[in-house]
């Protein structure tokens, strides 16, 4: 499979490079992707997105680094993890949004505890959406 970068909404916060590669993280956290989907040719995902290939490029070439993909000259380009990489990834993007989380709140004057009770009262609302 080939996975679908149409869902992908890039936004001016950060750069697009680091978008692209977010994006991919969060199917291979949320079983969206499996190890051994493909990733369209750069060429296709910078037309697909709009951008120069070059940040397509640089975005690939940084999901390389990382051990997530596996490139051949003028072939395709294959993800490649496994269970535990897919736990790493679930934990970087959690650190990474709690942290957005609690600098927000501190920065609104939130105590630790006012922001337990929040998220409590949070978490439970939204499990009454989905029942």
């Amino acid at each position: 499979m080939v996975l679908d970068f149409t869902q992908l909404s890039l936004q001016d916060t950060s750069p697009i490079y680091l978008q692209i590669i977010r994006y991919i993280k969060i199917k291979i956290a949320a079983n969206q992707i499996a190890n051994g989907d493909e990733l369209p040719s750069r060429r296709m995902l910078s037309t697909i997105l709009n951008v120069n290939p070059n940040t397509v490029q640089k975005a690939y070439k940084q999901i390389e680094q990382d051990g997530l993909l596996v490139s051949y000259a003028g072939s395709k380009s294959i993800l490649v993890f496994d269970e535990t990489v897919v736990t790493d990834i679930r934990h970087e993007l959690i650190a990474e949004e709690a942290s957005n989380f609690i600098t927000s709140l501190k920065q609104i004057g939130i105590s630790k505890e006012e922001a337990g009770n929040l998220l409590a009262s949070m978490w439970y609302e939204e499990e009454e959406k989905h029942d």
